[in-house]
């Protein structure tokens, strides 16, 4: 079990250093100029090339790249001109590591930027798993237990509905009726863990999480019920059930673990895509989040911070599927084996 997650491990290196060589070739095909960006909009061409040598923009890609990585192991300074910064020390901008960047168009480090909005996107999607992948279960295993029953297609029928609406839609009306006019909760407004506590964190959450978690929950349930039945249906099951084992005991220890392989699989992806993929619902609740940042800085060619967004989620992927790797050796000793 060490040597398999070792090398789950050592691929999902060589991945990750594969994207940001990637992704910073993807950063020089992009037809906006950094440089220019960063002078203004008032700078002649001699400017902008002082900016250029300034920021390092001068060099041959595969060079900053080098520099890049160099910043994500050690730290970096900018500007990254040597000279300048020695002439203008009260201009110096230190980026601790792991560095991934610097944003003329902010003025703020990448890692300043990704961290304000990393702790909303992460909270938000947490506990949207919590609410989908529990939810999804648990009505996905009614589903089954009741095949065929008006709950049956009931359940399925709500949970796919609830999918047919756009994220917007929802939550304008969770903020609506649910927040405004019935009142049950309070407006929401993002509260860290420090500024409110568990239960105010929590509270602020409830609406947008519970936007994202009505849209990922119809595949969850109807893939837990769909398992559910298949497992109930086999040998091994009808054996349990003639030595007197309980409905419950069947279905949680037994049938209900041949439906962990795909949800553990559609879990990992869809929380890590989530971190960075929730723009629309982020927008509707004002919550700056990844999603929010990315829009920005798409809008405004800042090209340093759309490229540690791209590593940062991309590196969550990448982690996403090594965990999803090591889960099915654990639930199913044959991946290792094999």
């Amino acid at each position: 079990m060490f040597a398999y997650a070792v090398r789950r491990l050592g691929i999902g290196a060589v991945l990750l250093l594969s994207l940001t060589l990637v992704t910073y070739f993807l950063f020089f095909a992009v037809p906006s100029d950094p440089a220019k960006q960063a002078c203004g909009k008032n700078c002649n061409e001699e400017q902008i090339e002082q900016t250029r040598v300034a920021l390092g923009y001068d060099k041959p890609w595969i060079a900053q790249w080098g520099d890049f990585m160099t910043g994500l192991v050690k730290g970096r300074d900018f500007p990254a001109d040597e000279e300048l910064r020695a002439n203008n020390p009260n201009i110096v901008t230190h980026c601790a590591a792991p560095c991934m960047g610097f944003s003329f168009v902010n003025q703020q480090t990448v890692n300043e930027i990704l961290s304000g909005a990393f702790p909303i996107s992460a909270s938000i999607a947490v506990v949207a798993l919590v609410f989908w992948v529990t939810g999804g279960v648990l009505f996905g295993i009614l589903a089954a237990m009741t095949k065929g029953s008006f709950l049956d297609r009931g359940l399925v029928g709500l949970t796919l509905i609830a999918y047919a609406f756009p994220s917007f839609f929802i939550g304008k009306f969770l903020i609506t009726y649910v927040s405004i006019k019935w009142g049950w909760v309070e407006y929401p407004a993002y509260l860290s863990i420090e500024e409110g506590g568990v239960s105010g964190w929590l509270s602020s959450l409830f609406l947008p999480a519970l936007t994202l978690a009505l849209l990922f929950l119809a595949g969850y349930v109807r893939i837990t019920r769909s398992y559910v039945l298949e497992s109930l249906s086999e040998d091994y099951i009808r054996t349990a059930k003639a030595k007197g084992l309980s409905q419950r005991t069947m279905i949680f220890k037994h049938a209900l673990r041949a439906a962990l392989t795909p949800l553990v699989t559609m879990i990992g992806l869809d929380f890590a895509g989530l971190l960075g993929g929730a723009i629309i619902t982020e927008n509707v609740f004002a919550y700056n989040g990844l999603g929010v940042v990315a829009l920005q800085s798409f809008t405004s060619d800042d090209l340093p911070t759309m490229v540690g967004l791209v590593i940062l989620i991309g590196s969550f992927v990448i982690l996403a599927n090594i965990i999803v790797d090591i889960l099915y050796a654990v639930i199913d000793p044959r991946v290792r084996l094999g």
